[in-house]
């Protein structure tokens, strides 16, 4: 659930780069949830045809997804409904994190300097700018801009598709999912499926937004299929050497026609857009690297990163890691003794298995993504409660129990009436929760305070602060950039630097959100 503060942020956000118009249809969508067309006129008090605009506009940079269902009442009319995707929305401050990932020379090693690499960089750069475009929008916007008219336009059309079909083959970019995916709604005198006595779990009951996201998503192998080679090409690789028959000469030529057309749809009617999900899990992989790497060393932290980019399923909520040990192997190119890989895989407390006769390591990174929210939350501690709070505060997560007042402050060299300040003081904030239990004898004697770090809530509690500051900083930015074309050009350089400042501070706030919100 976003709190308030994650959809003020969300709102800014739209407001920065599409105007006041779209945020304010944007803003009705967050706090109202789905609606339909008629509703978000009434509500926002705006002309019809400027809130269709600003849909479309939403749409083509994927931050609403509109889908069908039947109108309540009528089964054989349908209304169209619309519904932010806030996950979409924040990505869109996370542009130069994506982009680094090609020109850091994640996505593809030591390509950033090379023309190849320059290709891909423009090509999702241009998607993740424009939004949902065809393949044929995507070149010549690309060839279009002046600082890439070296880079792109001398490069041949095969070229080009090459570039971006490795993009799409290792899942940077994919293919638009369904635009209005038509959903039925469920009969209102159907039961709920309700937990049988005993059972560990229960049936899960999807949304209507949920049901709406799913069936918009195409199939995995229609979602990441590339562009195909032309006839032309294909001649030109050599596929077609030989001097057929005549009759074979016609089933050639119909062939090839129809092949034409598989790539003129392809190239000018398909819709791509940039893959949020790979593009986050890659950021996922470099957060539990850094963290793994700072731990237990460098090496740890490549087989890590080998491991996950070897990974069959690349989720961002998925916790479960698994790679074969060639894949592994692989992706390390031969940096390391194979003794050595399985030395820190045993490190990293993954579990081994054979399949095939290929040998498969799991691991569970649930330990390594509390780790690294660990070190956001003591660092949070220790800067505004200093070291008693730091030491009580970490006492309290690692033990995750309830502890008694004079056990904390035994347990911290504290005294006890020290110890029992910084407690009510992290309580007062919400890091910790209290339960007072009533002491045993006579009924004279005070009640026992006993201290809990309630995990769940306060990550809770600290996304919104997160989204709350982040939202602060994007709001002085934005003040910041209207400020830039009145002062004067000697005040340019200060405000441009206080500006690079709040910048990097929303990047590093950034890392803390995806760590509590996408991961």
């Amino acid at each position: 659930m976003v709190g308030q503060y994650g959809k003020r942020l969300a709102e800014e956000i739209i407001s920065t780069h599409f105007g006041d118009l779209v945020a304010k249809v944007c803003r009705c969508l967050l706090h109202n949830g789905t609606l339909s067309l008629h509703e978000i006129v009434r509500y926002t008090d705006m002309p019809g045809s400027h809130v269709k605009n600003c849909l479309l506009i939403l749409i083509q940079h994927n931050c609403v997804q509109a889908f069908c269902t039947a109108r309540k009442g009528s089964a054989d009319k349908t209304v169209t409904l619309y519904m932010a995707i806030f996950d979409n929305i924040i990505n869109r401050m996370r542009f130069s994190k994506f982009l680094s990932l090609i020109k850091g020379g994640d996505l593809a090693p030591k390509e950033s300097q090379t023309k190849e690499g320059q290709c891909k960089y423009a090509l999702l750069k241009g998607l993740l700018q424009n939004g949902r475009l065809t393949f044929e929008q995507l070149v010549e916007r690309s060839t279009s801009k002046e600082q890439q008219m070296d880079r792109v336009q001398e490069k041949h059309q095969s070229e080009l598709r090459a570039c971006f079909n490795e993009l799409v083959r290792l899942h940077y970019v994919e293919r638009c999912p369904r635009p209005e995916p038509f959903i039925y709604p469920e009969p209102e005198d159907q039961p709920k499926p309700t937990r049988r006595r005993g059972a560990k779990t229960a049936e899960q009951i999807l949304s209507l937004e949920q049901q709406a996201i799913e069936a918009a998503t195409l199939a995995e192998s229609e979602r990441f299929s590339e562009i195909p080679e032309s006839s032309v090409e294909s001649a030109e690789d050599g596929i077609v050497n030989h001097s057929p028959a005549t009759g074979d000469k016609r089933k050639r030529e119909t062939l090839e026609t129809d092949l034409d057309l598989l790539v003129a749809i392809a190239e000018n009617e398909v819709l791509w857009r940039a893959n949020f999900e790979k593009l986050l899990y890659c950021l996922k992989t470099k957060i539990c690297t850094e963290n793994v790497r700072s731990r237990l060393g460098d090496d740890a932290g490549v087989v890590l990163e080998a491991m996950m980019e070897a990974n069959s399923e690349q989720k961002i909520k998925a916790t479960n890691v698994s790679a074969s040990f060639d894949g592994i192997l692989n992706n390390l190119a031969g940096s390391m003794t194979l003794d050595r890989v399985r030395t820190i895989l045993d490190e990293l407390d993954c579990k081994s298995a054979t399949d095939k006769l290929e040998a498969i390591y799991s691991l569970d990174l649930n330990a390594t993504l509390e780790a690294c929210k660990n070190d956001e939350i003591e660092a949070v501690i220790k800067a505004r409660y200093g070291d008693q709070g730091y030491k009580i505060f970490r006492l309290l997560s690692t033990k995750d129990q309830l502890i008694e007042t004079d056990r904390i402050a035994e347990i911290t060299f504290m005294e006890k009436k020290e110890a029992h300040q910084m407690l009510y003081k992290l309580w007062r904030d919400e890091f910790i929760d209290i339960k007072k239990v009533p002491s045993q004898g006579s009924g004279e004697l005070p009640s026992i305070s006993l201290w809990r770090f309630h995990r769940k809530a306060f990550y809770q509690t600290l996304l919104d602060d997160i989204f709350h500051a982040a939202l602060n900083l994007t709001v002085k930015i934005s003040q910041l950039v209207e400020k830039q074309h009145e002062i004067l050009e000697d005040d340019l350089k200060n405000l441009l630097k206080r500006k690079f400042i709040l910048q990097l501070s929303l990047l590093k706030l950034d890392d803390s959100s995806m760590l509590f919100h996408n991961f």
